[in-house]
């Protein structure tokens, strides 16, 4: 058996002079976020939350000013972070479509929406256009099983989706930031 080794150890970090962590979240957590939990480590999330809100997504910089900020290793809260869909560790597109792949949405065959945004878009699961518009995911379950396939377009549900409509959708987007 073959071990996938990742570079993580030796991995480059660009960084920047000021902190992402800035002193004005670094209070916030330690005022309204902290005294909520019992162990400070409860507190990671939220604060992740907070950056990417800040941002758009959380740079390694950040990860790394996260974990001195708990007294964690950068790993743990790397592990953290790569567990759950919702946070973004590299930069996202204006637009974030995510298909739906729960079984509902499988039986309705949300590979061919996938497909059309592929094709439309000319980028796969996972990537961001090269003028930075739309970024194209896949998520397990977005709780709309009774308009399967059903798709988010940043935060707008959209149900009972065909490739045709996927494309009219992609579209419309691109019109909107046009005027």
């Amino acid at each position: 058996m073959a071990w996938v080794v990742k570079p993580s150890g030796s991995m480059k970090i660009d960084r920047r002079p000021e902190p992402y962590l800035t002193d004005e979240m670094r209070q916030r957590l330690e005022r309204d976020i902290l005294p909520r939990y019992e162990q400070k480590r409860g507190a990671l999330l939220p604060a992740l939350h907070e950056i990417q809100h800040a941002y758009g997504w959380i740079p390694p910089q950040a990860l790394e000013e996260i974990a001195d900020f708990f007294g964690l290793a950068a790993a743990e809260v790397y592990d953290t972070a790569t567990f759950y869909e919702e946070y973004w560790l590299k930069p996202k597109g204006r637009h974030v479509i995510a298909v739906c792949r729960s079984i509902a949405c499988e039986v309705c065959d949300h590979k061919k929406i996938t497909e059309s945004c592929r094709e439309r878009l000319n980028i796969e699961v996972g990537e961001t256009t090269p003028d930075g518009r739309f970024t194209l995911v896949e998520l397990e379950c977005i709780g709309a099983c009774g308009g399967a396939p059903a798709i988010l377009i940043d935060e707008t549900l959209h149900e009972k989706v065909t490739p045709q409509k996927m494309v009219d959708l992609i579209d419309r987007a691109r019109d909107e930031d046009v005027h």
